[in-house]
């Protein structure tokens, strides 16, 4: 029996997509936003397709100021890009 492969949406262009494919953003109870590269860590989260494409899209439409219904700091989004 195969395994089931936990898919996620990119808040972006909307594709499902294995969420190791993905970056996860989270916001936790504290408020504290970060990549969560264990893909565990408890609080709001949010995935972003590993691309420039997106990221550009994400920046320009605000994608995770809306997600997270605040404003993302832009040391945040530099390491998302270094992610990328």
């Amino acid at each position: 029996m195969n395994k089931k492969i936990p898919l996620r949406m990119c808040i972006v262009c909307k594709e499902m997509k294995p969420k190791k494919e993905l970056i996860k953003i989270v916001k936790n109870k504290d408020g504290d936003i970060f990549i969560d590269n264990s893909y565990k860590a408890n609080g709001r989260g949010a995935y972003l397709c590993r691309n420039k494409i997106c990221l550009d899209k994400c920046i320009k439409q605000k994608s995770l100021n809306k997600n997270f219904k605040c404003e993302i700091p832009n040391n945040i989004l530099e390491k998302i890009e270094k992610e990328i």
